[in-house]
C-alpha cells in the first residue's frame, strides 16, 4: 500500500476463521482477516512489505498458499511472496501493440527456448527472431507449475509467473526487452482446468464443479453456485496479464472445455473487459482462442451475437497435417485421415461442421 503495509485478501466463502501467516523476518505471525458478505476475507498488515512470505490458515487447519499468489518461489507447495506490482522500471512506453494483421507469431517454450530455460534467457535471442521476420512472441503457459519443467497446461497458480523460469521480475524484464526488439507478447492461458498438484482451489471455495466434465476432470465452476467470484478469478487474471505485464494478447487455451450456460458466456465476458482496459491503457490488445467447436461465434462480433475473439488457431489445418505426417488419428485427430483435408483447410476456415463439446464427434465424446 502507499503509506505502507499490504492488504491480504481471500475468497473462503465456507470458513468460519481465516488468517494469515506473515513470514517478514521475524518469527511468522499470524493476523486475523475479517469476512464481508460475499465470503472474500481481508485485513491490512501494516508491519508487512514486498519480498515477505506469507500463507492463508483456514480455521486453524494448514497453512496454504495464496490461489492469486503473485509469486511462488519454493514452488506450488511453498509459501507465497509478496509483490510490489508497480515496483519494476518499465522503458516500453511508447509502445502501443501490433494490429492481429501484423502478427507473425513464434510459439515460445520457455524452458527449451534456451540453454538457460528462463525468462532472461531468452532475451539475448529476442533480435534473432525479430530478424527472421517474427512479430509477436507467444509464451507457452507460464503459470506456477509443479516441477521445474513442465510444458504449462497444469498450472494451479494462475497469477505467479514460474519459479523456475525466473518469477515475475524476470518475466517483466523479458517483455520489456521484447518490446524494445518490436516483438508483440502474447500469453498462452488456461483457463479451462486447474492442474492437480499443488491444486488447493477445493479448500477455498467451490472453483470446479461436479455438474459438468471435461477431459481433465470436473469443469471450472462458472455458472454454478457461488460462481461470481470464480468467474472474476478468470476475468481479472486476463486483465493482471495486460496491466501488470504489459501483455500485447493472450492466446485462450481449448475453450471448447469451458462449460458456462451463464449470459453473457464467460468468454463474451472476458473479451469485453480486456477490450475496455486496452482502450483505457492506449494499447492494442488482440485475443486468440484455441477451439474445436468449428464454431464462428468464437470470432463473430459481440454485436452479432459472438464472443469477439480477434482470431482462433486453425485447428482443421494443424490436424490434417498432424495426420498427414505421423498417422495418428486417434482422439483430436479422428476424421482428418481423408486425403485433401489439407487443401481443404487452407481453402475454408473449418472442414468439419460446428459441434458442442459432448457431441458425438466432439473432442472428448
Amino acid at each position: 500500500l502507499p503509506g505502507g503495509g499490504v492488504r491480504f485478501t481471500v475468497w473462503a466463502p465456507a470458513a468460519q476463521r481465516v488468517a494469515v501467516r506473515v513470514d517478514d523476518g521475524d518469527p511468522a505471525a499470524d493476523h486475523a482477516l475479517a469476512r464481508d458478505a460475499d465470503g472474500v476475507w481481508s485485513a491490512v498488515v501494516a508491519s508487512a512489505r514486498a519480498g515477505a512470505d506469507y500463507q492463508f490458515v483456514l480455521d486453524g487447519g494448514p497453512a496454504l498458499p495464496d490461489p492469486a499468489s503473485r509469486w511462488q518461489p519454493h514452488d506450488v507447495h511453498g509459501p507465497s511472496r509478496v509483490v510490489d506490482p508497480a515496483g519494476f522500471a518499465w522503458t516500453d512506453a511508447a509502445w502501443r501493440g501490433r494490429a492481429m494483421a501484423d502478427y507473425v507469431i513464434y510459439e515460445l517454450h520457455v524452458g527449451t527456448f534456451s540453454e538457460a530455460g528462463t525468462f532472461d534467457g531468452a532475451i539475448p535471442h529476442l533480435a534473432g527472431l525479430a530478424e527472421l521476420g517474427v512479430t509477436a512472441i507467444e509464451l507457452m503457459p507460464v503459470a506456477e507449475f509443479p516441477g521445474g519443467r513442465n510444458w504449462g497446461y497444469d498450472g494451479v497458480q494462475l497469477y505467479a509467473p514460474e519459479s523456475a523460469y525466473g518469477g515475475p521480475e524476470a518475466l517483466r524484464r523479458l517483455v520489456d526487452a521484447a518490446h524494445a526488439a518490436g516483438l508483440a507478447v502474447v500469453l498462452d492461458v488456461v483457463y479451462n482446468h486447474f492442474g492437480p498438484e499443488g491444486n488447493y482451489l477445493g479448500a477455498y471455495g467451490p472453483y470446479v464443479t461436479g455438474e459438468a466434465r471435461t477431459p481433465w476432470g470436473d469443469a471450472v465452476n462458472y455458472g454454478g453456485a457461488q460462481s461470481a467470484e470464480v468467474r472474476r478469478f478468470a476475468i481479472e487474471n486476463a486483465l493482471y496479464w495486460v496491466t501488470e505485464f504489459h501483455a500485447d494478447g493472450l492466446r485462450l487455451d481449448a475453450i471448447h472445455g469451458i462449460v458456462d450456460a451463464s449470459e453473457p458466456h464467460l468468454l463474451a465476458e472476458l473479451v469485453a473487459r480486456v477490450q475496455r482496459q486496452a482502450s483505457a491503457l492506449g494499447r492494442t490488445v488482440c485475443l486468440i482462442a484455441e477451439s474445436d467447436m468449428n464454431d464462428p461465434k468464437v470470432v463473430r462480433p459481440a454485436a452479432e451475437g459472438g464472443y469477439g475473439f480477434d482470431a482462433q488457431w486453425s485447428d482443421d489445418f494443424h490436424h490434417a497435417v498432424h495426420v498427414a505426417l505421423t498417422g495418428e488419428t486417434g482422439g483430436y485427430y479422428g476424421g482428418f485421415g481423408a486425403p485433401g483435408l489439407i487443401a481443404a483447410a487452407l481453402r475454408d476456415p473449418f472442414v468439419r461442421p460446428a459441434r458442442a463439446p459432448g457431441a458425438p464427434d466432439a473432442p472428448w465424446a
